[in-house]
């Protein structure tokens, strides 16, 4: 898979962060090395560059991230929270009876964080850069979201909702949808296909929405 690439729509580079001076050194290691990988690709992160951006020594890191591939799990971790806090936000608004309106939910709030969290989606997106399997509650949020989105799909099927009864297949389809408008986005591809910057977000969600129409049955 190939390493992740900063976001070619950003016109704004992530300002290193000033000088850690007290409070929580972990999440402010974290913070610079969302902003290094932002300003210069992922390929650039080093625990010790992090230091330097974070304002403290380049020994003072290593307690809490021991390798590169340490720190930048706990970046993924962190992103996963943000796609996490999104998708009970969208789940808590959607209604409980319509299986069909749930999984738009999920697919939209994907979408939601993705766009506002392009690095964020880049790191995650890619399990090259992080060690999947060591986190532990990473993986939990993950397999909670693919069961929302499995338990959406089964209710669809049960109600007759869906032109299709393959479980794996109409879980595949969504999922493959809203990873490739959002990368996408995050790799630039929108104004190719005549979608300007400011309308991107809409676009995306348009498609989702025609994909469900496309996938439910007439009523």
């Amino acid at each position: 898979m190939p390493t992740a690439r900063r976001s070619r729509t950003s016109k704004v580079r992530a300002s290193p962060v000033r000088g850690y001076h007290h409070g929580d050194l972990r999440q402010a290691l974290v913070t610079a090395g969302l902003a290094l990988i932002e300003a210069e690709g992922a390929e650039a992160l080093s625990v010790r560059e992090v230091a330097r951006r974070a304002g403290v020594s380049s020994a003072a890191p290593f307690r809490h991230f021991p390798s590169r591939i340490a720190l930048m799990t706990a970046i993924a971790e962190e992103a996963m929270r943000r796609f996490h806090r999104e998708f009970v936000e969208a789940l808590e608004k959607a209604p409980t009876d319509d299986p069909l309106a749930r999984f738009r939910a999920i697919g939209i709030a994907y979408l939601r964080w993705a766009f506002r969290n392009p690095t964020h989606f880049q790191v995650l997106s890619d399990r090259t850069l992080f060690d999947f399997e060591g986190a532990t509650e990473l993986r939990r949020q993950d397999q909670e979201i693919r069961l929302a989105m499995e338990e959406a799909v089964k209710a669809a099927i049960a109600k007759d909702r869906l032109r299709s009864d393959d479980v794996r297949l109409l879980h595949l389809t969504g999922r493959g949808l809203v990873y490739g408008l959002a990368r996408m986005q995050v790799d630039g591809h929108m104004p190719r296909w005549g979608v300007a910057e400011h309308e991107a977000q809409a676009m995306a969600e348009k498609a989702l929405d025609l994909l469900a129409a496309g996938l439910a049955k007439p009523a």
